[in-house]
């Protein structure tokens, strides 16, 4: 091999591997500060496309949850204020019975009549106040059922359905004053009674079903973040081994490329007096 004082080839070769050290260590310093072994389409491309993609279904499926936990309000407003008003249908029937009993004297049946036509007020107010974000299932003032997301393409819907429970939608009306009509008023308060246990039954159904999809879109979001970590995330333990043996590598480089830069120095010796 030659020895010049213009080219080091040695001093060449550490510098390479010296350099090269340096980008692995940059490398692994980078996972560790990020904890992501691909932190960008450079790192690797394939990967990163589809970690990319599977955090835009996780951002929808934000979008699904919001509008499953409105449905969910939603419905429980209504099942709060449906109980309400079945319990008030319970005690309409109690006193319609007793006001029907032809030996009670017209003042007690005027009492009746008037808890009556209280319960009455009060289960219109139950149903006009049974609203979420301006949504009201219960008093008929909807055109048209809601309907919520329930998967991240927005193709599919979960139905809250309208649950007619205001006076009119159970067919409540009239008053007590007489035996004949207390004895016509327990027929309808009898029928309005079925209606509304039906209409609340459904109800429930369909709020339980949204509980049950809610749960399975959080599921699912977990799956994609646990699926995203493993595509992109570092494993740490082995980035701390490859950081500490890279460190020692870089460190002998070093000492490597001082080593070949001396090398020149030996050609003084030639030159020297004997």
């Amino acid at each position: 091999m030659t020895t010049s004082v213009h080219t080091n080839s040695a001093a060449l070769i550490a510098l390479q591997n010296l350099n090269r050290t340096n980008d692995r260590l940059g490398d692994v310093q980078n996972r560790v500060s990020t904890g992501l072994k691909v932190q960008g389409a450079r790192d690797n491309a394939a990967i990163w496309a589809v970690a990319e993609g599977q955090r835009a279904d996780m951002k929808a499926l934000e979008s699904v949850t919001n509008s499953l936990n409105r449905a969910k309000s939603v419905a429980d407003v209504s099942l709060a204020a449906g109980e309400q008003i079945v319990e008030l249908i319970g005690e309409l029937r109690q006193h319609a019975t007793a006001a029907a009993d032809p030996s009670i004297s017209a003042a007690s049946r005027a009492a009746y009549n008037q808890d009556f036509q209280a319960l009455l007020a009060s289960i219109t107010s139950f149903a006009d106040n049974a609203s979420f974000d301006g949504s009201n299932i219960l008093n008929n003032s909807l055109t048209a059922d809601l309907a919520f997301l329930a998967n991240t393409d927005a193709t599919e819907t979960i139905p809250l359905t309208r649950q007619d429970l205001s006076l009119t939608g159970l067919g409540l009306s009239g008053d007590l004053l007489t035996a004949a009509n207390a004895t016509t008023a327990l027929g309808l308060v009898e029928t309005a009674l079925a209606t509304a246990t039906s209409r609340m039954a459904a109800l429930g159904a369909e709020s339980k079903r949204i509980d049950q999809h809610l749960v399975f879109v959080s599921k699912l979001a977990d799956t994609l973040e646990t699926g995203i970590g493993q595509l992109v995330d570092a494993d740490l333990a082995k980035e701390s081994a490859r950081l500490q043996a890279l460190q020692v590598q870089q460190q002998l480089g070093a000492q490597a490329l001082s080593i070949a830069n001396s090398a020149p120095q030996i050609v003084l010796s030639l030159f020297r007096n004997g």
